[in-house]
């Protein structure tokens, strides 16, 4: 092994004159995605699935620990602060609340106003929203929904599907309360659940709730099925993507990021 032959004055003096940039680890694009308390999922699938050059910040806003839609109606009263402190003085391309049911309860239109509140130019969106537009995306009309909540706030979501004119045929909730419980939900039980929920009528299966691991199956599911299987992180991934300009076709995650 040799030794480089020293700088010379010169070049020494030019390298310390200034640093050289590159794009940087997320040039491509910055999302950020508000979360409720205890959520413990969506950190890992968005840092786990978005492709190289897309950056993922996280922060979260305010609520008491049960899952009912009173709880998640009183979310609202943050998610402006919340969203502020996500990179506020570089910005973010896109602004996500990573909750189907909060979205629900506060209202899609009220969530995206306090998002953009607090992250001014960015797109705004929210996991329902993202569920909403992936229906709509696959033409997707009469479903079966499954969830893990109770069955009022089933009832909630299925009552926000159909003014998006989506027909629920069926809506089984598995009655947890609590994200700790909806964390630890087997994928291997998501998939089970999801075959027996199924009607041959339903254009195809909603698994709605970031909590659930749901991302794990759907691929499975749709071969075993034979129709699309939506579930809310996938839809949340395929719709931040697209908001950013990220037109990357996803393998492994199900039709929807694979062909749209």
């Amino acid at each position: 092994m040799t030794n480089a032959a020293p700088l010379s004055d010169a070049a020494r003096a030019a390298v310390l004159s200034a640093p050289r940039f590159d794009e940087g680890v997320h040039h491509r694009a910055r999302v950020g995605f508000v979360l409720i308390p205890n959520e413990q999922t969506t950190e890992h699938e968005m840092l786990r699935h978005l492709p190289p050059g897309v950056g993922a910040f996280f922060a979260r806003a305010s609520m008491p620990r049960e899952i009912s839609t009173d709880s998640l109606a009183q979310v609202r009263e943050t998610l402006a602060t919340a969203a502020a402190r996500i990179l506020p003085d570089d910005g973010l391309d896109v602004i996500s609340f990573a909750c189907t049911s909060g979205t629900v309860a506060v209202g899609e239109a009220e969530t995206c106003a306090e998002l953009a509140r607090g992250a001014p130019g960015a797109h705004a969106t929210s996991l329902a929203g993202s569920v909403r537009k992936a229906l709509g995306a696959l033409g997707l009309r009469r479903i079966v929904l499954g969830s893990p909540y109770t069955s009022d706030l089933n009832d909630t979501v299925a009552r926000f599907l159909a003014r998006s004119g989506i027909e629920v045929l069926a809506a089984h909730g598995m009655g947890l309360h609590y994200d700790t419980e909806m964390i630890r939900v087997a994928p291997d039980y998501i998939f089970d659940f999801a075959c027996a929920i199924d009607r041959p009528e339903a254009d195809a299966v909603l698994i709605s709730c970031g909590a659930l691991r749901s991302i794990e199956v759907v691929d499975r599911l749709e071969q075993r099925l034979g129709k699309p299987v939506i579930c809310s992180n996938q839809a949340m991934l395929w719709d931040v993507l697209r908001l950013a300009g990220i037109e990357d076709r996803l393998t492994g995650l199900g039709q929807l990021l694979r062909d749209h």
